[in-house]
Formats: structure tokens, C-alpha cells, sequence
């Protein structure tokens, strides 16, 4: 600034009102110094600007949506099948229709029991099935018989096949003409139709089931040769019926396999009906008796002593009892040889009205018998030889049907101890 500028100035500054207003300038360019300075020429990193963002609404929640819940349906068991057994294996006792008979009958791998046709029991529906995979899970098979009804719908043939029976039985004793028991005789055709119905339930849940035809009735091999000739006509016209009115084709049955019911004093005396009947079927199905095949076709569904009616002085219990365990000693080892299956009749004796049947090898109240029950246990015993040359002693009806079974040995002087 020159010198005429500040004394210009120093002039001015004398006024009063002019030094308010220089002020007023002054203060002015300073503040407007100052402002510039500090929004310009600050450093930039002190200057960041914080951005403003909007306000993001808050989303009222989404309602939670319960999953509709789809019923399972309830899968059944898988049912516990054991696998077919060789015949030559198959040896068991009818065991009635009790309830866990494998605590009666310990050592024992096959039982026989009934469909309430037969007369006695409920073994059907649910009942069945529990019971049959309940002795499944024990490694017990079960031979099933289906009595022969003159009303075949009222038997529930898809709840029989789905209890999964080892092997059935189609009948029981329907040749039989007798008029004390007249309701079994099935003439040949209508027979033909029940076996017909039995066979194609059962095969249509197992083929490899073994579906027998009925039972044969009990006849003296030799003496009732016509009688056993007719049983082979009655078979005929079966099989007639079921290839013409049943449109089975080549039905032939020389080709199944026949139950068969034995009851005589074998042993006793010498005598083996048994084996006599076994050589009349064996010719029937022209198959050597000795040769392994014979229990392809022929299934002892029921052994058992004849106590009466044949001979046998029924009144003299020892006889009875004599008799009685002979013939299942006899019974047993005859099958075994010809390897055909075999069932003791009956597991216990049986109270039938006016009679007392001591045909079991337990007592009416299922306790165990001696081996001559007209004694007590331990009265007599026998010591059979058994694998490996072990030796056991047995002194009831059970225990040596049971050692029979495994194959072992009898002393050979059996028959004279126990008739002694």
C-alpha cells in the first residue's frame, strides 16, 4: 500500500462514522477469508463424507407353515420262513393245537396241528400266523392240516397260505366209510374240488410247499389188499375230476404225495404192518421201497399202536403198554429206513367220550410217561448208542422218540427188556 493510500486512510479513521463502517469491511474480508480457507483448503481425508442412506423398511414375519403330515402305512413284519427240508429229515408228533407245544415236546422239529375243521382249536386269522412264525423262531416247522368241509368257502384258504405253513395237509381220512364217523367220507369229485382249492391257494404264496393229498386210512396190508386196491380207484377218479371238470390238464397223482395213517401193534409179536403198507404204495408209485424215494410220495401223518379192535387185549394194561411203546419204536425206525416223514400220534393221550386213548407219549395232563406207562418213570430204561459212539440212557416215551429221530441206536435186545 502506497504512502497517499495510508494517509487517505488515517484521514478517514478520524471520522467517526467512517471508522464504523471501515471496521464493518474489515471484519468482513477477514470472516469471508477465514470461511474460504477452511471449506478449500483443509486436507481432503478430513473432509469424508458419511453418506445417508434411507431406512430400510422392516418386513413383518412370514407366518411359519406347518408341514401336512402324511400317514405311513403301517409295514408288516417280513414273516420268518424256514427253508424246505429234505423228507428223509422230516420226523415230528402231533402236537394237538396247544399253544407253545415245543415246551412240552423239547427235541422235537416238527408238529402237526389242525385247522379248526378238524374238529378242535382256532387255529386261523392272526392266531395261526403268531403261532406258526412263534415256532419258526424256535426252528420248529409245522405240518398244517386243513380238514376236508362240505362248505369250502367258509375256510379262509389266503389266510392259511399267508400264515406260511411248512407243508399242508388237503384232507384228512376222506375215503373213510364208516358209518360212526360218516361226515369224513368226500366222494372222489368233491374232494377232487377241495384239493383242488387247497393246492392253488397254498402254491400261489410258496410253490415249493408240500400240499399232500389227505390221508389214507389205516388198513391191514395183506388181508385188505381190495380195500387198499379201492383207495387206489378212489385216487383215480380224484384225478379224472380234476383234469376234465377242475381243467387241470395232466394232473397225475402218482406225482404228489399221499399222507397216510398206520395204526397196528407193529413190533409186537414180530409184526411190521408198516412196512407191508410201505411196499403196496411203493408199487403204486413203482419206485423201489429201499431206494430213497418213496418219501416223495408217502407221508406217515400219523403212527400210532392199535389198542383195540385188533387183537389186543385192550383190558390188560400191560399189553396196552407193551404194545403201545413197541409200536413206536417200530414205527420210527421202519420210516427212517424208507426215508419217509413220520409223525407220532399223538403227543397226548386222549380222553374221548367212553374212552381213554394211552396213545401219547405224554399223559392227559401233558406230564411225561415211562417207557412202559403202566409203570413209573425209571421202572425201565434203555441205553441207545448215538453219533460219535456216545451212549445215553433214556426212561421215557419222549426221550427215546427223540434219540430215534437223532439216529441213534437201540440195544439189540430192546423188545425183550421192555416186555419183561
Amino acid at each position: 500500500m502506497d504512502r497517499i493510500a495510508l494517509i487517505t486512510i488515517l484521514l478517514a479513521l478520524k471520522k467517526p462514522a467512517n471508522t464504523i463502517l471501515l471496521l464493518v469491511v474489515v471484519i468482513s474480508v477477514i470472516l469471508s477469508v477465514l470461511s474460504y480457507r477452511l471449506t478449500v483448503g483443509s486436507p481432503a481425508s478430513s473432509t469424508t463424507t458419511t453418506p445417508i442412506t434411507a431406512p430400510i423398511p422392516t418386513q413383518p414375519p412370514s407366518p411359519t407353515v406347518t408341514p401336512t403330515m402324511i400317514p405311513k402305512k403301517s409295514v408288516a413284519p417280513t414273516p420268518l420262513i424256514l427253508p424246505p427240508e429234505d423228507p428223509a429229515q422230516i420226523q415230528g408228533l402231533d402236537a394237538g393245537t396247544f399253544n407253545r407245544a415245543d415246551r412240552d415236546y423239547p427235541g422235537i422239529s416238527w408238529f402237526r396241528t389242525g385247522y379248526p375243521t378238524c374238529g378242535w382249536g382256532n387255529l386261523k386269522g392272526q392266531t395261526l400266523t403268531n403261532t406258526i412264525q412263534y415256532y419258526h423262531s424256535k426252528g420248529i416247522r409245522v405240518l398244517f392240516v386243513v380238514c376236508q368241509s362240505r362248505n369250502i368257502n367258509s375256510i379262509d384258504w389266503n389266510g392259511i397260505a399267508h400264515s406260511h405253513p411248512d407243508a399242508v395237509q388237503c384232507g384228512n381220512e376222506e375215503m373213510k366209510q364208516d358209518p360212526s364217523v360218516a361226515f369224513l367220507y368226500m366222494p372222489p369229485a368233491q374232494f377232487a374240488d377241495f384239493y383242488d382249492r387247497c393246492e392253488r391257494a397254498i402254491h400261489a404264496i410258496n410253490p415249493k410247499t408240500p400240499t399232500l393229498v389227505g390221508s389214507l386210512d389205516p388198513h391191514v396190508a395183506g388181508p385188505d389188499y381190495q380195500l387198499m386196491m379201492g383207495q387206489v380207484n378212489y385216487l383215480n377218479q380224484m384225478q379224472h375230476t380234476m383234469n376234465t371238470t377242475l381243467k387241470r390238464g395232466s394232473w397225475n397223482w402218482h406225482a404228489q404225495a399221499l399222507g397216510l395213517i398206520d395204526s397196528w401193534y407193529n413190533g409186537y409179536n414180530g409184526a411190521n404192518n408198516l412196512a407191508g403198507v410201505f411196499d403196496f404204495w411203493a408199487q403204486q408209485f413203482n419206485v423201489d421201497v429201499n431206494g430213497g424215494q418213496l418219501g416223495k410220495h408217502l407221508w406217515v401223518v400219523e403212527g400210532t399202536a392199535c389198542y383195540k379192535g385188533c387183537g389186543i387185549d385192550g383190558t390188560d394194561p400191560a399189553t396196552v403198554a407193551i404194545v403201545h411203546i413197541l409200536a413206536l419204536i417200530s414205527n420210527a425206525e421202519t420210516s427212517l429206513r424208507a426215508h419217509v416223514p413220520y409223525f407220532h400220534f399223538s403227543g397226548r393221550d386222549i380222553q374221548q367220550p367212553g374212552d381213554y386213548a394211552p396213545i401219547g407219549v405224554l399223559n392227559l395232563n401233558g406230564r411225561a410217561k415211562g417207557l412202559r406207562q403202566d409203570h413209573s418213570i425209571g421202572a425201565y430204561s434203555l441205553t441207545l448208542t448215538c453219533a460219535n459212539n456216545k451212549h445215553v440212557t433214556v426212561t421215557t416215551q419222549l426221550q427215546v422218540l427223540v434219540r430215534l429221530y437223532d439216529r441213534c441206536a437201540l440195544p439189540p435186545d430192546y423188545a425183550t427188556i421192555l416186555s419183561n
